[in-house]
């Protein structure tokens, strides 16, 4: 499952110094398990787990199988925690090149005229077969008013209406607030399939609603493996937090002492997109009064040959949390060649995998020797079990590890400081 090892960074602590931590993080706990925190009212993630509803995953289930018989392409039309959770998921568990089932594309996350124009382009062309692609698009916003989703939206959903204007109401689906919002008028105006984001779920931590669940099922993931997972998860760490307490200890112990980056790295390049929904769910939880790591994310071996010589050698002003998976689904072992003439001819025998994992061995040991605490974070195997697990756990983590550094892990005041600016310049009343 998931196991956690903070023996290398602990290192770098005296025990009093991870003592006075660790109580920290089970009073942040005791906070979270009784609602006495900041922000209590957003703890929603906490109780769809605690109190699973079997009716919207039967729903979402059902919708995706639906969709993955009839669509070639699913658009997720939606920006930070309305897009990166699901695609962390649909990339750690999908295929590099190709895919069984409809195309997934991303939408919404970004202002790229060029990328709308280009992505329009593309579902305009035929298949192989001569046939046009048949689209299905799910946007993803509780105002329905984002910037970014609510133009990407515009754009598409022009497109769409010419394309298909028989069928339109069942290509298109809102993920979105209960009431209010604008896309609640469309869905009203045009019949549009709706789910509902939880009011007391944010952004980020809503990778196990209908936003993220809707597309990871498009992909093909069992998401009822993937919920009761975190369930099961849920209810292993109410009973038995002592491995999140210690990792969310150990965090906030070296920010005591002076750590204000963590690199989040893994050697897994599927698991790319996971550490930059990492990136997001703690730099909107703890990036608050001027208080928080930053947290930066590398994949390595490739950045070992770019920002490498710099975390071996830099300021020491750093962490670094490697995400592990410890057996690996396809892998190619390494044949014997006449003549060597590359000279790894000593590798023979071993597999892909075996050499990625000594390459892990020997990183993780030469920048603890560079005085850069490590902490290892690693899941048996890629499926969905196991991400459900490691999902929930991040969350919580994330949760008592602000509570420790005091700050109110689920809003994101600042967020809204350059959507003003932002508005102001573009004229908005």
């Amino acid at each position: 499952m998931i196991k956690t090892d903070v023996t290398q960074a602990r290192k770098f602590l005296a025990g009093d110094e991870f003592t006075a931590a660790f109580e920290k993080a089970s009073t942040a706990f005791e906070k979270i398990k009784n609602r006495s925190g900041k922000g209590a009212e957003w703890l929603g993630w906490r109780d769809m787990l605690a109190d699973p509803n079997d009716a919207i995953l039967e729903e979402i289930d059902s919708l995706a199988n639906k969709i993955r018989g009839k669509a070639d392409v699913f658009i997720v039309c939606g920006i930070g925690g309305s897009h990166l959770g699901a695609r962390a998921v649909v990339e750690a568990l999908g295929s590099f090149f190709g895919c069984e089932g409809p195309e997934i594309i991303y939408a919404g996350h970004q202002m790229s005229g060029k990328y709308l124009k280009e992505l329009v382009s593309y579902l305009e062309q035929s298949k192989a077969d001569g046939e046009p692609k048949s689209v299905y698009l799910n946007v993803i916003s509780k105002s329905g008013t984002t910037l970014e989703t609510a133009l990407a939206f515009r754009v598409l959903r022009k497109w769409m209406n010419n394309r298909f204007p028989d069928d339109i109401s069942d290509r298109i689906i809102c993920t979105t607030s209960k009431e209010g919002g604008a896309l609640n008028e469309l869905i009203v105006e045009h019949g549009y399939k709706k789910f509902i984001i939880p009011d007391d779920v944010g952004g980020r931590f809503s990778v196990l609603t209908p936003v993220g669940l809707l597309p990871i099922a498009v992909s093909g993931v069992d998401v009822k493996t993937l919920f009761y997972e975190a369930v099961s998860t849920y209810e292993k760490l109410e009973d038995d937090p002592q491995e999140v307490l210690e990792y969310a200890a150990t965090k906030y112990a070296l920010y005591q002492r002076g750590k204000s980056l963590d690199v989040l790295t893994t050697f897994d390049p599927q698991l790319k997109a996971l550490t930059g929904w990492l990136q997001q769910l703690l730099g909107e939880s703890e990036g608050k009064e001027e208080k928080g790591m930053f947290p930066a994310t590398a994949s390595f071996s490739t950045d070992l040959h770019s920002i490498g010589q710099f975390i071996q050698q830099g300021t020491r002003n750093m962490m670094e949390t490697f995400i592990t998976v410890r057996s690996a689904r396809k892998s190619i072992t390494i044949e014997e060649l006449p003549g060597n003439h590359d000279g790894l001819n000593y590798l023979s025998g071993q597999s892909f995998h075996e050499i990625n994992t000594q390459a892990f061995y020997g990183t993780l040991k030469a920048h603890i020797n560079g005085d850069v605490p490590c902490v290892v974070v690693s899941i048996d195997k890629l499926n969905a079990q196991h991400i459900g697990a490691f999902i929930y756990f991040f969350e919580l983590m994330t949760a008592i590890y602000c509570y420790c550094l005091e700050v109110n892990p689920f809003n994101q005041p600042g967020v809204e400081d350059y959507k003003e600016e932002m508005y102001q310049l573009l004229g908005k009343r």
